[in-house]
């Protein structure tokens, strides 16, 4: 047997990112032949990545990418089980990573197909693979969404990240001109609508004409079944729920929302504003918001259940 020294312990440490005894353990099987032994971790990798993928995750980061100029944009959600996996900077590097990638994605399994780009061989889900074996959680893709201008238009997509990644918006807004789009007040407009977003967790649509029919007419008729109104005549009761829908609605409409940096004005007076200055047409055009696990029914799992599965006694 080839003598294990500590030096390809870590050389190999660095060619796979695998813990120190795995590395040992590897080279050891594979009488210390470095390639083998990557091939090895791999496979290793794989199997305990299959173990762990039945585990809920439901920690993790939400993040994005602006492709320069400002064009293009994506919002992603990857998930880890728990805060301390991810705060750890390899998972922060990976979800960096497959946001820029997304951007020329379809979908969550097209993206799982690319090439990663900081591997030489490896596919996205092959990287995600042998990460799950290195930090030792399960760790998904959940989601994500790109914004991309069409073709011949103008305008701008930002993005803003709340509370360490759990929450996150991507907006795009439109402009007319090329000019415009890279004014610094457009700009600022478009990362301010961001924030404002996320400081709303209500805000479903940008105005009240995108509001679909049947979630009016929803409202409409909860309003009209409410106790307080069982005994007004019904020209009466009908310009109360009147009065109530639009109320109602408004709260879903980000354009109707007080302004955060400034509550004496609407988010659409704040458009109105920067129009006026700019001197176009310009619009909120559309929005997306992720928070981090929302929908995920969290496992709950005592201490003592974890350690007597890993000993497989359980």
């Amino acid at each position: 047997m080839a003598e294990i020294s500590a030096k390809l312990v870590q050389e190999l440490r660095q060619k796979t990112g695998a813990g120190m005894m795995d590395c040992k353990k590897a080279l050891i099987e594979t009488d210390g032949n470095i390639e083998e032994a990557v091939d090895w971790l791999r496979k290793k990798g794989i199997s305990k990545a299959g173990a762990k993928s039945d585990r809920v995750a439901a920690e993790g980061l939400v993040d994005t990418y602006i492709q320069p100029g400002g064009r293009v944009g994506v919002l992603i959600e990857v998930n880890c089980q728990t805060d301390f996996v991810a705060r750890n900077e390899a998972f922060k590097a990976l979800v960096k990573n497959l946001a820029k990638q997304a951007a020329t994605a379809d979908s969550v399994e097209s993206l799982l197909a690319q090439h990663y780009i900081e591997h030489e061989t490896a596919t996205v889900e092959e990287f995600i693979k042998q990460t799950i074996a290195t930090l030792g959680e399960n760790i998904q893709v959940r989601r994500f969404i790109n914004f991309a201008l069409a073709e011949g238009t103008q305008g701008v997509v930002d993005s803003y990240i709340h509370t360490g990644g759990r929450v996150g918006v991507l907006v795009e807004l439109g402009s007319q001109t090329e000019s415009v789009a890279s004014n610094q007040e457009f700009q600022s407009l478009a990362r301010n609508t961001a924030m404002q977003v996320a400081a709303c967790p209500n805000v479903e649509y940008v105005s009240v004409d995108q509001i679909p029919a049947e979630i009016a007419q929803k409202e409409k008729d909860i309003e009209m079944g409410k106790d307080d109104l069982a005994n007004k005549p019904d020209n009466i009761k009908e310009k109360i729920v009147q009065g109530r829908i639009e109320k109602r609605l408004k709260e879903l409409t980000l354009l109707d929302q007080p302004y955060i940096r400034d509550q004496s004005i609407s988010v659409e007076d704040l458009v109105k504003q920067v129009k006026g200055q700019l001197g176009e047409e310009i619009q909120v055009t559309r929005f997306v918001r992720y928070i981090l696990g929302e929908g995920i029914e969290k496992q709950e799992i005592s201490f003592a259940d974890e350690v007597a599965a890993q000993m497989g006694t359980k």
